[in-house]
């Protein structure tokens, strides 16, 4: 502990300039303040640069905007520390709210930890761009924008050019074409709204899924603190509860695990009281 300690102590002489090339040159991005690094995730890869192989990467989002999918995150990081035993509790609750200087603080922790393991050089086989790419992610999302503009353009230059061609028809086909044209503009008024009252019902259907999963999320937090109280971090069911928590498939439940831990620890202590209770008879 006392180590650690003296490494944080060290860390805080570096600057937030220091620690921006820092994080740019090695991760290959382009971050001008360190807010931008609250999300979790350039932490995350900071760590599988210096380990590689030990960060789940395809389970660190990237775009990660919410304090939900940067707690996320976080615990990927923190499950990663817990793998390499390292020492070193991340405040999470404060580093998701965006404030520079806890970020900068646990930035210059990080700087100071992964130079001591690779002596401050770079690895040179890592590519960090490759190791973080998600393909077609926007791509797909700009497509439809693209092909609608499309589809207006043509609809415009064909109605231009349908009313130079036919400039010179009657007027019982002018009257026709406006028919037909009142009747598309109604079709697509209704259409219209037909597309906002749906969009307005799915915004409404986030927003009470957003809430309930505030609710259940606060109520995780609630616990995972009370297990961080040093009293109790080491307790049976503590220890049992925080395998749960910080479970990193989100696929397969812990509550087995958690179980196991229980049973085995229990009967460990019923056995020792059991021979305790041998040798006082005896």
């Amino acid at each position: 502990m006392a180590s650690s300690i003296g490494m944080m102590d060290s860390a805080y002489f570096v600057g937030r300039n220091e620690i921006l090339t820092w994080i740019n040159n090695r991760l290959q991005l382009n971050l001008s303040r360190i807010e931008e690094a609250a999300s979790g995730a350039v932490q995350c890869q900071m760590m599988d640069m210096t380990y590689p192989g030990v960060v789940p990467m395809h389970k660190v989002n990237f775009d990660a905007k919410t304090e939900y999918d940067m707690i996320q995150n976080y615990k990927i990081l923190q499950g990663v520390f817990n793998k390499l035993k390292i020492d070193k509790h991340i405040e999470v609750s404060r580093l998701v709210k965006g404030r520079p200087l806890d970020n900068l603080e646990f930035l210059q922790w990080l700087k100071r930890y992964c130079d001591s393991v690779n002596g401050g050089i770079m690895n040179e086989n890592y590519n960090p761009v490759e190791r973080r790419v998600k393909v077609g992610k926007d791509r797909n999302l700009k497509c439809p924008l693209k092909s609608s503009k499309s589809l207006q353009t043509n609809i415009m230059n064909n109605s231009g050019s349908g009313n130079t061609l036919n400039s010179d028809r009657t007027s019982g086909a002018k009257q026709f074409r406006s028919s037909g044209a009142a009747e598309s503009e109604t079709d697509s008024s209704v259409e219209i709204q037909a597309l906002s009252k749906e969009i307005t019902d799915l915004k409404s259907a986030v927003n009470v899924l957003e809430k309930e999963r505030d609710f259940y999320f606060a109520k995780l937090r609630d616990i995972e603190i009370l297990c961080q109280i040093p009293k109790v971090e080491n307790a049976l069911m503590s220890v049992a509860v925080k395998k749960i928590l910080y479970a990193d498939d989100a696929k397969e439940s812990a509550l087995d695990e958690a179980q196991e831990y229980l049973d085995q620890t229990l009967n460990a202590v019923e056995a020792e009281a059991e021979t305790e209770d041998r040798l006082v008879q005896n």
